[in-house]
């Protein structure tokens, strides 16, 4: 049998939902001559008649009304579709990540340096990883930046893509980097550091890494907010730890040199995404771009 014709079909569905060929024509600005030549035809693929006349309506036949009831499901799910692809279109003009709020604003700026050059408007949201999952389960948030991946056993059903892991180094100004170089890492004992809230992952990186190496720096300052902490490192109020791949930019932008490396602590990088297949195309693109 010769494939159903969907425009034939949705013709008969309009004429038999609105009981007209004259009605439908007025609708669908065709005029009456193309859409009864057009029903005609599915007739002739069927091979018998859809429509009987009632004084001035036409009615389906038995056969009619079967293949009614198919069309209606067809199209209804055509009117479906439309809604899916325009709703992902809306949500694929723009990109929502929620960053958690320990993660180094220098480093989120150069993660998401690769999004801004996509036709999407990129919207940021800041917060505990807590809350962030909240809303990324709810569909608030295309993906959420973090220091650790999601935790087995979480009742939010997300991935964690593992997508960047560098070393940490010891940064400050030139002045305070002059008096640490020699000696390093002993050169920190006794010397005023700052050090990642206890919100941060990191922070227990480096206090194990202090005990391992029997280093006791005076801890002058605690900060949940990054950009808090650079700022007091700026004016020279200690010294300070950060992933290594951002000595150029915290050199150029913030003139603050690279004391040494640490060893063996390093920090990670996560995209938690709500599915495990990553689609977002800004989403995939980050990704890629820091993979790299």
């Amino acid at each position: 049998m010769t494939p159903v014709n969907f425009n034939q079909l949705y013709y008969f569905h309009m004429v038999a939902e609105h009981g007209s060929i004259a009605r439908v024509s007025e609708l669908l600005h065709i005029t009456p001559q193309t859409i009864s030549g057009q029903i005609s035809a599915l007739e002739d693929t069927i091979g018998a008649p859809l429509f009987t006349r009632q004084s001035r309506r036409l009615v389906p036949t038995e056969l009619g009304h079967l293949v009614q009831r198919y069309a209606t499901d067809i199209f209804q799910l055509g009117d479906e579709l439309k809604a899916v692809l325009t709703q992902q279109h809306s949500q694929w003009q723009s990109f929502t990540v929620g960053i958690t709020d320990v993660l180094p604003k220098t480093l989120v700026y150069e993660m998401l340096k690769p999004v801004l050059e996509l036709p999407v408007k990129l919207v940021c949201r800041e917060g505990e990883l807590t809350s962030l999952l909240g809303e990324l389960a709810v569909n608030k948030l295309d993906m959420v930046l973090a220091d650790q991946p999601i935790q087995t056993g979480s009742h939010v059903k997300a991935y964690s893509h593992l997508v960047t892991e560098s070393s940490m180094a010891v940064f400050a100004t030139e002045q305070l980097a002059i008096e640490l170089t020699n000696g390093f890492p002993e050169s920190l004992t006794g010397k005023r550091f700052l050090l990642q809230g206890k919100k941060s992952l990191i922070r227990q990186k480096l206090l194990g890494w202090f005990s391992e190496m029997d280093i006791q720096p005076d801890i002058h300052a605690e900060f949940d907010d990054s950009a808090l902490m650079l700022a007091f490192a700026q004016q020279g109020l200690g010294a300070f730890a950060a992933p290594e791949l951002l000595s150029e930019h915290l050199k150029t932008q913030y003139n603050l040199i690279k004391v040494g490396t640490i060893n063996r602590v390093t920090e990670q990088l996560y995209a938690i995404s709500p599915e495990r297949k990553l689609s977002h195309p800004a989403v995939v693109t980050l990704v890629k771009a820091l993979r790299k």
